[in-house]
């Protein structure tokens, strides 16, 4: 269609002319074809791209989060949008697989991407930022806690880091008395590695004694051997920095071993009370740390709990939590840039404060969101905030 408007007016008039022509052409044919470049004024829709597990083994992490953005992006759609522009997501598939994740970002950078939220986990979000650094695009993990998760000037993330949780983690254990502690971790996921490293330095710095450290390797679902271990070891307690599906495997093991020891965890555990279908028994007065309680008072929280029960008719997790704040950490940078110039909106991060669900957040010069850590208690079915 453009060549043969073209060809026409160049026939027709001078190549300045024939110039303005085509030009104006472009714009009929983008609009006909309805463009969503968030560049186009009279579209004016802002692409968030979304990538997480939606399938395979870590999907729970990925439909939640993608759940909670769907959310946000409904309301923010429905208050009016955001600076002139309405949102709309485009959610990709990663499995848990950085290669798979790579070909979800060039698939919706070919759609029009404008920002990018995810990846969910911390390895295929890694390689993410390669692609979204050489962009030059705002991407903002709602989830990866690895520190390489946010590497680059552009990368941002909700979650506490791997470091942040391994600090936290020590201090709040060392407190509770516990001075000589064991740990069980997956060597083989960055998320569960880099919280083991941290806290094992950040706890023998307070003085505290790493009884025994032990450790397995994802897919594994038989801890005999380490339990009985840690047991061996005389340690008063058992931080496990992993996800729950693996807690789950741990706390009906312990029992067969005789260990019988207060356990920790991190934000992973979030889903555990799920997984055990409800009965805590084994884990009740296991502390773990998290950004968010879905049974808080707070209108904020209150209206995101409702609004996700009555779209999917079930509580939303942390992820999902995480999701959300996501979308209002880029509605807010838009707000405050004004477009949807990649500089404008990166820059616009580090000026910004937002009052979310997972708390009150702003970000640092590494990317890395600064607010309050939260400790859950497993209490007989549920989770309460730690005294």
């Amino acid at each position: 269609m453009k060549k043969n408007y073209f060809k026409l007016f160049a026939l027709c008039m001078v190549a300045v002319v024939a110039l303005f022509a085509f030009a104006g052409c472009g714009n009929d044919t983008d609009q006909n074809q309805g463009s969503n470049k968030a560049g186009d004024d009279e579209s004016k829709v802002f692409i968030i791209g979304s990538i997480g597990p939606l399938t395979g083994g870590a999907a729970s992490y990925g439909n939640s989060a993608k759940q909670g953005e769907e959310i946000a992006v409904a309301e923010i759609n429905a208050a009016g949008g955001v600076a002139g522009y309405t949102f709309q997501l485009m959610p990709e598939d990663d499995q848990h697989d950085a290669e798979k994740a790579v070909s979800a970002y060039n698939t919706l950078m070919d759609k029009g991407m404008n920002a990018l939220i995810g990846a969910v986990t911390s390895v295929p979000c890694i390689a993410v930022t390669e692609e979204s650094h050489a962009d030059n695009l705002l991407q903002i993990t709602p989830s990866a806690s690895a520190a390489a998760a946010a590497q680059y000037d552009n990368c941002f993330r909700i979650c506490f880091t791997d470091p942040q949780q391994g600090q936290h983690m020590a201090d709040y254990i060392y407190a509770q008395g516990v001075t000589n502690c064991a740990v069980l971790y997956d060597v083989s996921d960055a998320y569960s590695s880099g919280i083991y490293e941290a806290f094992v330095a950040a706890y023998e710095a307070l003085g505290g004694t790493v009884a025994a450290a032990e450790s397995f390797a994802s897919g594994d679902v038989d801890f005999h051997t380490q339990l009985t271990s840690i047991k061996n070891s005389g340690a008063q307690a058992l931080f496990m920095p992993f996800y729950y599906q693996e807690v789950a495997y741990v706390a009906n093991q312990a029992g067969d071993v005789g260990l019988s020891v207060p356990y920790y965890g991190c934000d992973g555990w979030d889903g555990v009370i799920k997984q055990l279908e409800g009965d805590t028994t084994l884990i009740n007065g296991a502390a773990f740390l998290t950004p968010f309680f879905a049974n808080a008072t707070d209108e904020k929280t209150v209206g995101f709990v409702t609004a996700y029960q009555e779209a999917y008719g079930a509580i939303p997790d942390q992820f999902a939590a995480d999701g959300y704040d996501a979308v209002y950490a880029i509605a807010a940078a838009l707000e405050k840039a004004g477009s949807a110039d990649s500089e404008a909106l990166i820059a616009a991060m580090h000026e910004i404060e937002i009052d979310g669900v997972t708390g009150k957040m702003s970000w640092d010069e590494n990317g890395d969101a600064t607010k309050e850590a939260i400790i859950a208690i497993v209490q007989d079915g549920d989770t309460v905030p730690a005294e």
